[in-house]
């Protein structure tokens, strides 16, 4: 596919667009940290508000007294589950309504049953002590392999999983037992195919559970306010809620004109659209009180998981050349507490490593298992979740037939336009071509390279396909004013930095520089680019291509007129316009064009006129739409067009347990490189997070009582600066996908959970479950 539908979309000279190092527009208040999140907001007159947390892993309130706690000086209001306006707070979504705010606590530190607000966040830590909590203790499971079994306590009754927001396939699952829901997928003839096989393999995999790291905790300051333009009846002003206000809008019944976020930074974490209920709660709060309210998170508070834990047990069949004709799938994945995304669960196996192949015979079947172990709000950075499912059966396809994985994965690997096509996917084929002299690629097996220094050394492989998520559509607009080109958008930015790639693009349809667009944030414009993933960036720059393409025939069309009729002056001291070199020449749009910020003659470009000087009168263009679908909303694997590679080099210390990465190489195909620097960042942030859930992050709870012993971050361990190794790029730019000038994106495509889990095995010839940490090295050597 290329970009055939948009205008321009097979432009072939580029100034602007994929230009390095223009700096986003709002980096500099980042940088300096001016830059106001939720959370960094205070006001005049100001309360705060803070929730009853859970201690225990799963208990009821079964009552609350709250004498002492109002009788405490500077106690302003306290609210419980049972209070009217909480009640009225009930949020729908899948199956029937469900309370805001509930007496059962699901996971030690979940909001509960009360809520404080006081002068200081002091006085509400003070009040919420004084509060006498009859609590009821409930049994908990935080371990899924436990709470499975038949005579596990079943912990929560009601409506199995909620089906993924793909499309699961699953339409004949065996009803929910216990603590455990099922989703199955059956593609093919599983039997056939194995029947088909010379070889048959059977692993496990474990993915891990990760949260990674929140840098600005959630939380929200909210009042209410006179509002001229919209009486009558006050106006919410919120800051801190995220992406957009629409969601706070609904939720108290609030036309969007009476809803004002305009704080323009979103704290949070990749991909997690998920609202906190401190960012929910304030305007309630004020509206009760007649004053500001602030609630906001601790940093102990955000340990949400990014990735859910899960255990594969894999059985493959394939041929002697190493061509899978059978994949039977059994996962074991963690449901989390209610409300969780169905990422990570049933979420997976609509899109997913199989689809890629050419073997048809798949079957995937899963248990679900509630758990009190913690909540997935929306989204996270692996995603499909069992991708490395896919580089794990390759690998080890390679392993029993001694040959290398690069060459398992293009045996398996099927055409661009389905499982049936024989042909090689140009994009997959450039990157592994790329990708093996960027790392100077020589396979060895398992277990048989010793490094100089006399640790064993480890490489791997994996592929994936750069995906745009397309399900969004944009509204965009673009408005010329007094010389000026304004690209008016929606904040809060969500980090991607889309909005600079559709000044861009807007630059580079006008024959401007990056800095003469004035990008506008303002909450009351309608656009915004934020889609599935690298949809937001792409497709959003896409439909404002097309827009731009309409302010420019508009632009052509004024200066031809203005030439002809100069307008008048306007001022007292006004001059006229000199005469335009245009006039008498009996021009058409299609004779003009801009570069270099002037309006010019096609057929000789050194006639020319600034376009300030040409065009005088103020011009808009608006443009509602979207690209073509992508091939992955299309097939969800099915179809390829841009592809990725990503290799991993270890050393193994086999006396210490200790594993140095040497160094991570990319090679991935976006399609067309719209801004250089969000891709470069793109790709160094998701190899920080695959190696941090590989070798150093871990939940760890008490199973007596389901405590989480991990939510600090010092017994939490992340990567820091000096621990990340230097990640080599390399980007290809096929133009094969159908977004902006045929990009596709890159998404969070790269993310792992065992590029370096393999890499480990390959140098030591034994299995490590992640995270791999050094007592876990050695206690798989015998060593421990």
């Amino acid at each position: 596919m290329a970009d055939l539908a948009g205008v321009n979309g097979q432009r072939e000279h580029f100034r602007v667009v994929g230009k390095p190092n223009l700096p986003g527009r709002l980096s500099y208040a980042l940088a300096t940290g001016i830059a106001k999140f939720g959370i960094d907001y205070v006001l005049p007159n100001m309360l705060h508000a803070k929730f009853l947390r859970s201690p225990y892993a799963h208990a009821k309130v079964v009552s609350v007294e709250t004498t002492k706690a109002w009788a405490l000086p500077g106690v302003v209001d306290i609210l419980t589950w049972e209070d009217e306006d909480l009640i009225k707070l009930s949020t729908g979504g899948f199956g029937p309504p469900k309370p805001w705010l509930d007496n059962i606590a699901h996971e030690e530190g979940a909001e509960v049953a009360v809520i404080v607000v006081a002068e200081s966040e002091e006085i509400c830590d003070e009040a919420l002590r004084l509060l006498e909590v009859e609590w009821e203790i409930l049994p908990h499971i935080v371990d899924i392999l436990e709470g499975r079994k038949p005579d596990a306590p079943v912990i929560r009754e009601g409506l199995p999983e909620i089906p993924s927001m793909f499309g699961m396939g699953g339409k004949d699952n065996p009803p929910k037992k216990g603590n455990v829901s099922y989703s199955y997928v059956i593609d093919g003839d599983i039997e056939a195919g194995f029947k088909e096989a010379d070889h048959i393999i059977e692993f496990n995999l474990t993915i891990p559970a990760f949260a990674s790291h929140m840098p600005n905790p959630p939380g929200s300051v909210a009042w209410w306010e006179d509002d001229p333009y919209h009486a009558p009846g006050k106006t919410l002003r919120i800051e801190g809620a995220v992406q957009r206000r629409e969601q706070i809008a609904a939720m108290y019944g609030l036309p969007l004109e009476k809803t004002v976020q305009k704080g323009l930074f979103q704290g949070g974490k990749y991909c997690d659209w998920g609202m906190r209920r401190s960012q929910e709660i304030t305007p309630l709060l004020a509206k009760r009180t007649g004053r500001p309210v602030r609630c906001v998170n601790t940093r102990e508070q955000t340990y949400d998981f990014l990735m859910k834990q899960r255990y594969m047990y894999l059985k493959v069949g394939f041929k002697d050349n190493g061509l899978i004709t059978a994949i039977d799938d059994y996962s074991i994945a963690d449901g989390g507490v209610p409300g969780s995304s169905t990422f990570g669960t049933s979420g997976d196996q609509s899109y997913g490593p199989y689809y890629t192949f050419r073997c048809k015979n798949i079957r995937q079947r899963m248990e679900i298992v509630d758990s009190n172990r913690g909540k997935m709000y929306v989204s996270g950075q692996h995603c499909p979740f069992n991708w490395d499912a896919g580089t794990m059966a390759i690998y080890l396809i390679a392993e029993k037939l001694g040959k290398d994985p690069i060459e398992i994965a293009k045996i398996n690997l099927h055409g661009p336009t389905s499982q049936d096509d024989p042909n090689p996917v140009p994009s997959f084929e450039a990157c592994l071509e790329e990708g093996k002299k960027l790392m100077n690629w020589n396979w060895h097996p398992a277990g048989t390279k010793r490094l100089p220094d006399g640790r064993m050394h480890g490489a791997s492989f994996r592929y994936q396909i750069c995906p745009r998520h397309a399900f969004s559509g944009y509204d965009c607009k673009l408005e010329y004013q007094n010389g000026v080109v304004h690209l008016p958008t929606q904040g809060p930015v969500t980090g991607m930095y889309a909005v600079e790639v559709n000044a861009m693009v807007v630059a580079e349809e006008l024959g401007l520089e990056y800095e003469d667009i004035s990008i506008d944030f303002d909450y009351r414009e309608k656009f915004t680019p934020v889609g599935g993933g690298s949809d937001g960036t792409t497709a959003s720059a896409w439909a404002m291509k097309e827009c731009a393409h309409i302010l420019k025939q508009r632009l052509l069309e004024a200066a031809i007129e203005e030439a002809e009729n100069p307008p008048r002056p306007t001022g007292m001291f006004a001059m006229p316009k000199p005469p335009s070199p245009f006039k008498g020449m009996n021009l058409k749009p299609e004779d003009l064009d801009l570069m270099d910020g002037k309006v010019v003659l096609k057929s000789d470009p050194s006639i020319g006129v600034p376009l300030a000087e040409a065009v005088t009168k103020n011009i808009f263009a608006t443009y509602s739409g979207r690209p073509p679908d992508a091939l992955w909303s299309l097939g969800m694997g099915r179809m390829l067009d841009t592809m990725n590679t990503a290799f991993c080099e270890v050393a193994v210390d086999t006396e210490t347990g200790e594993v140095e990465i040497l160094r991570f190489g990319v090679v991935a195909d976006p399609g067309k490189i719209m801004r250089l620097t969000s891709l470069e960042s793109q790709i160094d942030q998701v190899m920080y997070f695959s190696q941090g859930c590989q070798l150093l992050e871990d939940f760890v709870y008490d199973k007596k009582t389901g405590v989480k012993l991990h939510t600090n971050m010092i017994d939490y361990k992340k990567p820091g600066v000096l621990d990340v190794p230097h990640v080599e790029r390399k980007f290809l730019e096929t133009r094969a996908g159908n977004a902006a000038y045929g990009a596709s994106g890159i998404s969070h495509s790269l993310a792992n959970t065992h590029l370096v889990i393999i890499a480990i095995h390959n140098a030591i010839g034994v299995w490590v479950d992640p995270p791999a940490t050094p007592d876990k090295v050695l206690k798989a050597l015998g060593k421990a």
